[in-house]
């Protein structure tokens, strides 16, 4: 039987926008996400589990229907929109014409009424109906053919609603729900109903005269205060019942035809979740369905082998010479190790080759391993550096890559969320990620090898490199469209082999002083958590707990309210703080102090299991996450160790330098840019007061400070350099006044008379700022010092909130994005120096702007000249490149 599945849209996404808190969901835009994203999750769960044959999204128009011209009250009590949920329902609609699902709205109409027609229009056609809604007036659709998921705990959990659950819960048959509900009342929708009589009343005069107009026929002879009631309420009875009644023939403009499911569009999903920031959902959703399958033509064509340790060189000798070769490893990998078991290789032509590496006697292995470090011989891999991790592992270093088709769609389109080879090779070849049925309809290769697992691993293997290969050439010609090809070339694949170095050496801790740390912030957060219960007189309550923080706060101390949101009071770390700060509260000082202590243990608890056998951690980079071009760092993120505070820095205290093959180092070294947003912001601006600051080597803020408060240098107080320093960096990143006047506890009047005097001194840098947003929005992107682009559809949105995020993230991404292509740049100077030297002392760490290096005994001095030289050329500016320096035992101490 054929299943239409309805969705309550506008229902679905508030409930979600509810359930879920708005602070953990919002874009880099400042577009919170919320309700779509709950919405979306709810939906990818329901097209799973109820497969239905057509589908279909109702939404309201407006709170301008006909049941609101009868009575004017109607839905009057609920509170307005929360302005964090407005825009998310045009999210939704994207959403959904991305999964090429229609929904549909009648004007003067609500929701409900469309999904009644439609039931109606459905059961006609001997359809099966689901419906999906958070509104009880629905009830009343249910029946033998039709059932409903009613969410009772957010998005995440549902009731399914047959005939006999409704009648068990609410004692009356669905068709007699409205006229209960005309009873008893919808608080939800202000219908008072009559007071006094509860469902377990009007169920029973239901029962017993038969439906409404019987209860309403005999209502004389219904005896008590109950009867009295009802005879005096009649009239709201009566418009209740035609309020809360379903429309079932609205005119529609589709047909149950038009609801039939459709193959969702893939580019328009990876647009629109590219946009939502959607990572996990898109990762669920292509787990879950098939895209169109009329967009993939078919598979691979493979001419495949499997080879024996004598046909390994002449086969590379044949195929894999000149011509670029398709690399894909069948292996593991993680934090600077891995293995392999075989290698797929794919040539120019249809050969394909599959070379199990355990079966390898000396000649095959030699062969293979001269050909893979063989640098005249291009290869082509998907996220290199993993597989790079496991064929060093069993001494197969490699060298000669040309192109990683991941790196090069990241460049291609940097804010996309995901990079996964079956997805590209469907955008960009038209193709599915398996060989081609051969003749007879087989689909699976005849390799003659092992059992069918093993054919199946060598088939997909062989496959990917096939695709892998492939892939390279529209990629490269859309790094040649869009100007990455030498952002390619001769910055992030260089970086590959840079960065898997450094994650196979990882760097040294202290393991006694981490766990001992680990002990230290325990104890500090039984004591904050003591502090705190004692300021409260002794109660134990959970400070994790919103719910009893809301208490504790608002109730039991009376403090001044913070934010109102649905679930109460918000209790988030910037509204305590500056609750604290006009209280100076005992309690809320110690709450913020647990808080603190409880971060820092979690993250060297984090690193205690981070710590591999060699006493080291072992972090990974990852190229493709940042839209910007920095580099980011997992399992453990060791970009994240906290620096800000002393607690923080202590945690800096635990890596220290190490030793290799039984050899001690050193130091460490710490070398970082001195203000190289700043430097950036001047050579960008062209502004000759920053250039004149940075050549004359003053202190930047002190000597912009002078210029902006019209004093002599040696008068700038503190406070001034330090306003002046918040607006610096701020406007690098697209600060408001009213920002800058929350930063600095100042009213927005003096921040933007403040910033009124900057640019009235600084005029080259107000241009350059207009300049950049205007030339951004003609062209759609932005770009680095070096090319690297960011795109910003949202800067011609009609959103204006995510239209002003937009317009900042123009203004910070070519400062940003250059500064991270500088610190690359000086990472390949650097290694490529050590190299050139000869020296033992090799690269660990970079964080953002700083490197950090052990150096070996005796190289100090010829390292840390090496260093300044090669991160001070790194890139040519208007004004010099100043680079810090620090050295010690650990990396704490080697801070400058």
């Amino acid at each position: 039987m054929s299943r239409l599945l309805l969705l309550d849209g506008h229902s679905l996404a508030y409930r979600a926008f509810f359930a879920l808190p708005v602070e953990n969901f919002s874009t880099s835009t400042g577009q919170h996400t919320n309700g779509v994203y709950g919405f979306t999750s709810m939906l990818i769960n329901v097209l799973r589990d109820e497969a239905p044959t057509h589908v279909a999204v109702a939404f309201d128009v407006s709170r301008q229907t006909f049941r609101a011209a009868e009575y004017a009250d109607y839905k009057a009590t609920r509170s307005a929109t929360p302005s964090e949920f407005q825009g998310q329902v045009a999210l939704v609609r994207e959403v959904l014409d991305a999964l090429r699902i229609r929904h549909v709205q009648v004007d003067g109409f609500e929701a409900d009424d469309v999904i009644a027609t439609l039931t109606a229009m459905a059961e006609a056609e001997g359809m099966e109906v689901v419906i999906c809604t958070g509104d009880r007036d629905a009830f009343q659709l249910v029946n033998d053919n039709v059932s409903l998921l009613y969410p009772v705990r957010g998005v995440s959990e549902v009731w399914r609603m047959d005939p006999k659950a409704v009648e068990e819960k609410y004692l009356v048959t669905p068709e007699r729900y409205s006229d209960l509900a005309a009873l008893v009342g919808e608080t939800s929708d202000n219908l008072p109903g009559v007071p006094g009589v509860g469902p377990k009343t009007a169920a029973k005069w239901l029962t017993q005269y038969g439906d409404l107009a019987g209860v309403v026929a005999h209502a004389d002879e219904i005896k008590g205060k109950a009867g009295e009631s009802l005879r005096e309420h009649l009239s709201d009875v009566l418009r209740n019942r035609r309020l809360n009644h379903l429309v079932r023939d609205l005119s529609l403009d589709v047909t149950i035809a038009d609801l039939e499911r459709a193959t969702w569009d893939r580019e328009e999903v990876h647009k629109v979740f590219d946009g939502l920031e959607f990572r996990v959902l898109r990762e669920r959703l292509f787990e879950t369905f098939d895209a169109a399958p009329d967009e993939a033509e078919g598979g691979f064509d493979l001419d495949a082998s499997v080879l024996a340790s004598d046909e390994v060189g002449p086969w590379l000798d044949e195929h894999a010479s000149a011509e670029p070769t398709g690399v894909h490893v069948v292996g593991i990998w993680g934090r600077g190790t891995g293995d392999v078991s075989a290698v797929a290789l794919a040539s120019a032509g249809d050969a394909a080759a599959y070379i199990d590496v355990l079966e390898l006697d000396e000649t095959g292995e030699k062969a293979l391993a001269d050909w893979l470090g063989d640098a005249s011989r291009p290869k082509v891999l998907h996220d290199a550096k993993g597989q790079m991790h496991a064929l060093r592992a069993r001494g197969l270093p490699v060298a000669g890559v040309t192109m990683d088709t991941a790196l090069a769609a990241y460049l291609v389109k940097p804010d996309q969320r995901s990079f996964d080879l079956a997805d590209l090779v469907v955008r960009h070849l038209g193709r599915e990620l398996r060989a081609e049925e051969q003749a007879g309809g087989q689909g699976m290769l005849d390799m003659s090898f092992g059992g069918a697992d093993d054919q199946v691993v060598g088939q997909d293997a062989m496959v990917r490199a096939r695709a892998v290969l492939d892939l390279s050439g529209p990629l490269g010609e859309q790094l040649e469209a869009t100007g990455g090809t030498e952002l390619l070339r001769d910055i992030e694949l260089p970086l590959v082999e840079i960065l898997a170095a450094m994650e196979r050496t990882g760097i040294a801790v202290d393991t006694d002083a981490l766990s001992a740390l680990e002990a230290d912030f325990d104890a500090k957060v039984r004591g904050a958590q003591q502090d705190a219960w004692d300021a409260i007189g002794g109660e134990s309550i959970n400070l994790g707990s919103p719910k009893q923080l809301q208490t504790v706060l608002f109730e039991t101390l009376g403090l001044p309210k913070t934010r109102r949101t649905k679930t109460g009071y918000t209790t988030d770390a910037d509204a305590l703080t500056d609750l604290y700060a006009k209280t100076e509260h005992p309690f809320l000082e110690a709450l913020l102090r647990h808080r603190d202590a409880a971060r820092l243990r979690v993250t060297v608890e984090g690193l205690i299991k981070s710590v591999a056998e060699d006493q080291r951690i072992h972090t990974t980079y990852i190229q493709t996450i940042a839209a910007t071009g920095r580099l980011s760092s997992t399992d453990p993120n060791l970009q994240n160790v906290p620096i800000r505070t002393e607690e923080g820095r202590r945690i800096r205290e635990v890596f220290v330098v190490g030793s290799a093959d039984g050899v001690p180092f050193e130091s460490l070294l710490s070398a970082d840019y001195s203000q190289i947003e700043m430097r950036i912001m001047a050579h960008l601006s062209g502004d000759e007061g920053l250039i004149e600051a940075f050549r004359t080597g003053e202190d930047l803020h002190r000597f912009v400070g002078a210029r902006v408060f019209s004093v002599a240098p040696a008068d700038v107080t503190a406070e001034m350099r330090s306003k002046v320093k918040a607006m610096s960096y701020g406007l690098a990143y697209g600060l408001s006044a009213f920002g800058l006047s929350k930063q600095l506890t100042i009213s927005t009047g003096e921040a933007q008379g403040l910033m009124d005097e900057y640019f009235a001194r600084f005029g080259g840098v107000r241009d350059y700022l207009r300049e950049v947003v205007a030339q951004a929005r003609g062209t759609g992107y932005t770009e680095t010092m070096l090319g690297r682009r960011r795109y910003l559809p949202d800067l011609t949105s009609s959103n204006r909130q995510r239209r002003e995020m937009a317009e900042r993230m123009a203004l910070n991404a070519p400062i940003q994005g250059s500064a991270a292509d500088i610190i690359k740049l000086a990472m390949i100077g650097v290694d490529r120096a050590l190299r050139e030297s000869g020296a033992r002392s090799r690269m660990l760490l970079q964080v953002h702007d700083e490197l950090v290096l052990e150096v070996a005994a005796g190289e100090r001095a010829d390292v840390e000249a090496l260093v300044r030289t090669e991160m001070g050329r790194a890139i040519e500016l208007d004004v010099p490149l100043d680079v810090s320096v620090g050295h010690g035992r650990s990396w704490h101490d080697a801070a400058h």
